[in-house]
């Protein structure tokens, strides 16, 4: 892995698959909160530790000193992800990774990842939120392809109305089509080849379910 991949630690709930394992090797981590928690599992030694703590109890807290650490006020203008990130990009990146994206009791940490994952994407940024058995990939305008096996499942949630929505290599394929934001059109659909998205414009996350990768 180049140096500028980061790999963000988020409080959400993550499991460490083997795929997972794979896209955080030899990147840099820092560690938000709570996600500190994700670090042993993944094998992960994060280069810092920031965020208000207000998620991080005694046992966690007690089991990494040696981290460097940045610790906020709780009453702040950003999240503790946020405040990750922003240190990620600080030191150079242009790759992130984000576990556990995809949150726990918190459904609205959860919709603010998937947006700023999308932001962070218009930024310029390679952008994957993860929470090791499900993935989210932002999508903008121009075509992608990404790398998942036939019979995994998958959605294409619009971020905004999008335009000119192709997919191929999938079982249920659409050609230059207008898709409104809210639409269920692109809910669970399933790779069966080479899976290619292409939009003339818009924004969307693809949340795919890479299972056995």
């Amino acid at each position: 892995m180049i140096a500028s991949h980061f790999t963000i630690l988020l409080g959400g709930d993550a499991e460490p698959t083997p795929r997972l394992a794979r896209q955080v090797a030899g990147s840099r981590v820092i560690a938000a909160d709570s996600g500190m928690r994700h670090a042993g599992p993944l094998g992960l030694v994060p280069e810092l530790w920031t965020g208000d703590f207000d998620s991080v109890d005694a046992a966690l807290d007690a089991a990494h000193p040696d981290i460097p650490r940045e610790i906020f006020p709780p009453a702040k203008d950003l999240t503790d992800g946020e405040i990750a990130v922003e240190a990620a990009l600080a030191r150079g990146a242009t790759a992130l990774t984000l576990v556990g994206a995809f949150g726990g009791p918190r459904a609205d940490h959860a919709f603010l990842h998937l947006a700023l994952g999308v932001r962070l994407a218009e930024r310029g940024l390679s952008i994957l939120l993860t929470n090791g058995t499900q993935e989210g990939v932002p999508l903008l305008e121009g075509a992608s392809r990404l790398d998942y096996l036939p019979g995994t499942v998958f959605s294409v949630v619009a971020m905004t109305d999008l335009a000119g929505l192709t997919l191929e290599g999938v079982r249920w394929p659409l050609d230059k089509r207008h898709v409104p934001f809210g639409s269920s059109l692109t809910l669970s659909n399933e790779v069966t080849g080479d899976l290619t998205v292409h939009l003339i414009s818009g924004r969307a996350i693809l949340i795919a379910h890479p299972s056995g990768q």
